[in-house]
């Protein structure tokens, strides 16, 4: 950050509210200090001194300007309110200078924020800061998406995702299961028959660890997490669908934990081809 943007940064008000108050505080305090030692001097209660005690000459002359005890009647009014009379004191210089600042800085201001090209207003870092946020959360959203294994797989059913999946499943799983998931060395992902379970951690699991002994690759080293989770969430679209050649199920009908199973079904398994490399998922 240059000078002249740290210097322009002062503007907010949060800045401005915190310098007003250190300004104001200080001269206040110095000012009840001073007021007290001139009545203790008026009162007799202390020696008058030839030079104030809380400023010299001539930094009391360029904040209050103000005449001494002595001399107060050079500017003492004719009039009085109940026996209380009124000096005719010039305003202090430092909050004359204090008002000629503010001026100043509100045109500096006013310059700046609205006749600068360059500069943005509270509405263009309200814009920035959320562009911001988005792309944190982008980036969050990314690292925990990292972050999945077969204990918190979920089935991702958005657009996006799933195409995703497609397009991994056309590069990776189409030589052995079709393009319609009707199968042909690999198993058919429409029925509900499945060999290693039909959940979405079961087929996520499958394909990170693969069954080698099935001919059924382990994708871990190939695929990260994400990837994995839309392979598998995109498999799982393929329930109900009608391929143009289906393959004959094999393993035991998968049903959902939820889901009632008629006894005689529960029992029943489909017998597996003697060829191992069919049996993949």
């Amino acid at each position: 950050m240059s000078f002249v943007e740290f210097f322009l940064s002062l503007g907010k008000p949060i800045h401005v509210l915190g310098l007003i108050t250190l300004f104001i505080g200080f001269l206040t305090a110095w000012s009840v200090l001073r007021t007290l030692s001139i009545l203790r001097e008026k009162l007799g209660l202390v020696k008058p001194k030839r030079e104030s005690r809380w400023a010299p000459k001539r930094v009391n002359k360029a904040l209050w300007d103000d005449v001494d005890v002595a001399h107060e009647d050079d500017v003492l009014l004719d009039h009085d309110y109940d026996g209380i009379h009124e000096l005719d004191n010039n305003l202090p210089p430092w909050w004359v200078w204090g008002f000629y600042l503010t001026i100043f800085w509100g045109v500096l201001y006013l310059g700046y924020y609205h006749l600068v090209p360059s500069s943005v207003d509270q509405a263009g870092e309200f814009a920035a800061q959320m562009e911001q946020l988005e792309v944190d959360r982008a980036a969050a959203l990314a690292d925990a998406a990292m972050q999945v294994d077969e204990s918190n797989v979920t089935v991702l059913v958005d657009a996006a995702a799933l195409e995703a999946g497609k397009k991994l499943y056309m590069e990776k799983c189409v030589s052995c299961h079709l393009a319609d998931g009707g199968g042909s060395v690999g198993p058919n992902f429409t029925d509900e028959y499945w060999i290693h379970g039909g959940d979405i951690a079961s087929v996520f699991t499958t394909i990170k660890y693969g069954v080698l002994e099935k001919g059924m690759l382990a994708w871990k080293d190939d695929l990260n997490p994400l990837q994995m989770q839309q392979v598998a969430s995109f498999v799982l679209a393929f329930q109900g669908t009608t391929p143009a050649v289906a393959k004959a199920p094999q393993g035991e009908r998968w049903v959902a934990p939820t889901e009632e199973v008629p006894a005689a079904e529960a029992t029943a398994e489909v017998q597996e081809p003697a060829d191992p490399a069919a049996q993949s998922l």
